[in-house]
C-alpha cells in the first residue's frame, strides 16, 4: 500500500490497518491533508510486519478484520512495544478499552479524525462524524 508523505512541519507517523480499500485510501488522504506521515495496510498479518520494520506514533486499526481482529492485533503490537492505538469501527465500544487507546466511530470525517488525534488516547469515543468528509 502507498505511504503519503505530509506538508513540512511537525507530523505523526500513523500506520493504518483496514480491509475495505476505498476506507483505507480516503484514510490515507485525510491524513495526508491533516499533516500527517501515513502508511496502509490491509491485513493484520501485513500490519506486524511494517509495524516491525518502522516507527509509528499511532497505528489505526479496523476492528472487523479477517483472520485476526484489530483488538487481537492491538494486543499483539503492545506486547513488543506500547503504542498508541485508534480503533476504527462502526461496533458499539467495549466495556472497557486498553490503556492508551481510543475509539473512533465509522463513518468518521477529516475533523473527526483530526480530533481523535489531536486527543490524548484515554480509552474514551471519539463521535462519528455528522457530515463525513
Amino acid at each position: 500500500m502507498p505511504e503519503s508523505a505530509p506538508p513540512p512541519g511537525s507530523a505523526l507517523r500513523v500506520l493504518v490497518v483496514e480491509d475495505d480499500p476505498d476506507v483505507l485510501q480516503t484514510t490515507l488522504e485525510m491524513l495526508k491533508l491533516l499533516g500527517h506521515w501515513a502508511t496502509g495496510v490491509g491485513s493484520a498479518e501485513t500490519a506486524r510486519d511494517r509495524y516491525l520494520d518502522g516507527a509509528f506514533d499511532v497505528v489505526m486499526i479496523d476492528v472487523g478484520l479477517p483472520a485476526l481482529s484489530g483488538l487481537e492485533l492491538a494486543e499483539a503490537l503492545g506486547v513488543r512495544d506500547p503504542v498508541r492505538i485508534i480503533f476504527a469501527t462502526g461496533r458499539p465500544p467495549p466495556r472497557e478499552l486498553p490503556a492508551n487507546t481510543q475509539w473512533l466511530r465509522k463513518p468518521f470525517g477529516i475533523d473527526a479524525l483530526a480530533d481523535a488525534l489531536a486527543t490524548p488516547a484515554s480509552g474514551e469515543m471519539a463521535p462519528a462524524s455528522p457530515n463525513p468528509r
